[in-house]
């Protein structure tokens, strides 16, 4: 089995449906998880108090063919229906790869930009190798060099998945997910 496939969709809701339209998210999200396939998917909504009219939605596959059967679906297309009234314009979708799947914030839809997520990744395997290598060469110093990179890596990895990224991304958030100025 492959990495998971994360999709990012956002919609311009019209302002009047925001309400409706926020319900039925929440709703056909509930409903599509037990669509064959379906990893997860998370609700964003504009922050209250803001002028932005853009919901979305972040969904997980377990594979491609998994992500185009369920945007094949009787749910899928019942769902389009629904909101056709609701929203304005087309829908934005985006792929996620890479490291775009640890920078999961609920209130943006889209990741932040690669060079900040290269920097945030790049200071926590540094940070993370600073504090770990000498607890390495304490625990793997007999192994070959090959097997020692292999079981340093299988510590950190893991270490940085679920617990250094998630909480750097929580701390950055104010930085890393800021709008550029529109001129």
């Amino acid at each position: 089995m492959g990495e998971p496939i994360h999709i990012a969709i956002t919609r311009r809701v019209r302002k009047e449906h925001a309400g409706e339209f926020q319900a039925a998210l929440a709703e056909f999200a509930r409903r599509s998880l037990s669509e064959p396939g379906t990893v997860g998917a998370h609700c964003m909504h504009p922050a209250p108090g803001s002028d932005s009219a853009e919901f979305g939605i972040l969904r997980s596959f377990a594979s491609a063919a998994d992500r185009d059967a369920f945007y094949e679906s009787p749910l899928y297309k019942e769902w389009l229906e629904r909101i056709k009234p609701m929203i304005e314009g087309d829908p934005a979708y985006r792929r996620l790869d890479g490291l775009e799947a640890w920078f999961y914030n609920p209130q943006s839809p889209l990741p932040p930009p690669k060079w900040k997520m290269a920097l945030v990744t790049w200071f926590a395997v540094v940070m993370l190798l600073l504090l770990l290598n000498p607890l390495f060469a304490l625990l793997f110093h007999s192994f070959p060099y090959v097997a020692q990179v292999f079981a340093g890596n299988a510590i950190l990895v893991p270490i940085l998945t679920w617990i250094v990224m998630p909480a750097l991304t929580r701390l950055l958030a104010g930085w890393l997910f800021t709008k550029p100025a529109r001129t």
